[in-house]
């Protein structure tokens, strides 16, 4: 099989496809034809040399996969038609409009960040710190880490499990399979065509939703190394370890979807069964939109360059 580094992200109504130099999203408008953007890829690992190393290039595609995210979500529903209609704006928004002028999407992007990460924190770190300490009294301290961990893990699970049955998240996941599947295609060195893809598996060893939850796994593995009973001391070291773990986190991932072994195939296989619910068979519209992203980036692309013509 042919290795990329191309990676993607299910949109609202489209697929974001990311290459080394660009990220291309294809978007299916009101009008049903396919709206294509691309924009060159910034962020950390573009601006400082230190987050191109192992461990600290995670950290940075942690961070820049969170500001992304938010910003082509936002723009794909814009596309879509999905963007809320115009209002008289309250004074709230009228002193932010004043205050942050022609940035204003880059406030909201950034805000829209701080808020998830907030939610986050709360729900993926608080509540189980919290929960975890009424174990304390009949485990020893060294285990907190690990209940913690298995709360987390539960927690994880039953919202991966509750969002699935929203009927546009459906459709996300939907986008989701078409984004794996392509890639899958591209990989297997076949002609990017609908039926091509429609053969190829849904799921993918480097997917953002097994990075989260081998997140999770290492976490109980480095966090039992982090032994106290104080609830502040062991929620602020959750959080503050949470950049070095999500680094961790990456580097096994990348490891992952360049190597086929049997260690290979234990590690990923969790993420693998989680995805058989984050991601579902596409129809064939919205593999086009996948392939349309895709092809986008190889056209820019200079190292998967000899492949074009094939696909084209």
């Amino acid at each position: 099989m042919k290795r990329t580094s191309i990676g993607g992200q299910a949109v609202i109504e489209g697929v974001m496809m990311r290459g080394k130099t660009i990220y291309a999203m294809a978007v299916r408008n009101p009008e049903g034809g396919i709206t294509l953007e691309e924009q060159n890829c910034t962020g950390l690992s573009k601006k400082y040399k230190l987050f191109t190393f192992p461990i600290f290039r995670g950290m940075a595609a942690f961070v820049d996969s969170l500001v992304t995210g938010t910003k082509i979500m936002m723009r794909s529903a814009e596309i879509a038609g999905e963007a809320i209609e115009e209002e008289q704006p309250s004074k709230v928004e009228r002193w932010i409009m004043d205050k942050f002028g022609d940035k204003i999407n880059d406030f909201i992007i950034y805000f829209s960040v701080f808020l998830s990460i907030l939610m986050s924190v709360g729900l993926f770190f608080m509540l189980p710190v919290w929960l975890g300490g009424f174990f304390k009294t009949i485990i020893p301290t060294w285990g907190l880490g690990i209940v913690e961990g298995l709360i987390r893990i539960t927690i994880f699970l039953l919202y991966i499990f509750a969002i699935s049955k929203m009927k546009e998240i459906q459709r996300v996941f939907q986008y989701h399979g078409a984004e794996h599947k392509t890639i899958n295609c591209f990989e297997k060195e076949l002609p990017l065509t609908v039926e091509n893809v429609k053969t190829c598996t849904r799921l993918h060893k480097r997917c953002g939703t097994s990075f989260l939850l081998l997140v999770m796994l290492i976490s109980m593995v480095v966090l039992f190394f982090v032994q106290t009973d104080n609830f502040i001391l062991r929620l602020v070291s959750r959080i503050v370890l949470v950049p070095f773990i999500a680094g961790i986190s990456y580097e096994v991932i990348k490891w992952a979807g360049s190597s086929d072994n049997k260690l290979v195939s234990m590690v990923s296989y969790p993420g693998l069964c989680l995805q058989k619910i984050t991601t579902s068979e596409p129809d064939s519209s919205q593999i086009e939109t996948a392939i349309a992203a895709m092809k986008k980036v190889l056209e820019v692309e200079g190292d998967d360059s000899q492949k074009i013509e094939e696909i084209k």
